[in-house]
């Protein structure tokens, strides 16, 4: 399995994957999400892929070593949409290739990606502001916005919470940077399908290069910072918040094991009043009774 989060901020872009693939307790390997496209001065584009990863590097492959001249690339296209339409269009691919094969073996057509980043007009003026995209395993695709300026693939939930409290579009660089490594810590706690070490890229706003590029290990000492800092911040917190305060607050609705809810005959009298048809003095004791005189 996998987690790639990426994130869109007035200032640029966020994107960070771990490499860990599994098959299986016993074939844990690693693979990097992370592809890049850049011509220094006129393009950077940033695709992190998740799912199968034969699929993923299928689609790889088509994007790379594209087979149909004339045919718009990921190196040619004019604006970031176009791009997101050339891995779409790669994931179509793919699919009509290998999903029946796939499908007679019991295996799911699994993939998707983010793609996000920066090209310069056409026209040679200023580049539009960064986008980024999710495309899915159909080949369609949308695009984040300031309503919600991130996109997760893989296992999401466990780095959802923080980044839905803390990241707007205001934030500055850095700060989403590191709550995309706070994101990634919450989910490596959680999940052993995702693993170390982690690719992290920052790009900088109109840059149109690579200027932020670590592949983050087990050594690197501002990730075991987050690591350990975030623990204890949270059990800090946790500490500071006031116990629950017990009140009685009404009766607890008890029940009798293989019995109905106990009832008394004041109870019955009173429940029977509202119904026209029911004769409320009456219990089905004494009806019965009557019933034996007759």
């Amino acid at each position: 399995m996998t987690y790639c989060v990426a994130m869109c901020v007035d200032e640029g872009l966020v994107f960070l994957s771990d490499t860990r693939t599994n098959a299986g307790v016993d074939h844990i390997s690693t693979a990097r999400k992370m592809s890049v496209f850049e011509q220094p001065g006129e393009r950077v584009l940033v695709l992190l892929g998740a799912g199968n990863l034969s699929l993923t590097q299928a689609v790889l492959q088509a994007l790379s070593e594209p087979t149909e001249p004339g045919k718009p690339t990921l190196w040619t296209v004019a604006t970031v949409p176009e791009a997101a339409r050339v891995v779409g269009d790669a994931v179509r691919q793919v699919y009509q290739r290998e999903a029946q094969a796939l499908q007679e073996f019991g295996v799911d057509f699994n993939c998707s990606f983010i793609l996000g980043g920066q090209i310069e007009s056409a026209e040679g003026g200023a580049a539009s502001a960064p986008r980024l995209f999710m495309i899915y395993s159909a080949g369609n695709f949308i695009e984040a916005s300031s309503v919600s300026p991130y996109f997760q693939i893989g296992e999401s939930k466990y780095g959802k919470p923080i980044i839905d409290r803390v990241l707007t579009p205001s934030m500055p660089l850095d700060e989403a940077a590191k709550c995309a490594l706070i994101s990634m810590d919450s989910t490596l706690r959680s999940n052993l399908s995702v693993g170390l070490p982690l690719d992290l890229l920052v790009y900088e706003k109109d840059t149109l290069r690579v200027t932020r590029f670590v592949s983050v290990d087990q050594d690197n000492a501002y990730y075991q910072m987050i690591h350990r800092t975030w623990g204890e911040q949270l059990r800090q917190v946790f500490s500071g918040i006031p116990d629950p305060a017990w009140e009685n607050s009404g009766d607890v609705p008890l029940r009798k094991r293989g019995r109905a809810p106990v009832v008394s005959p004041h109870e019955a009298s009173d429940n029977l009043a509202g119904h026209a048809d029911m004769q409320p003095a009456q219990t089905l004791a004494q009806a019965d009774a009557q019933k034996k005189q007759r």
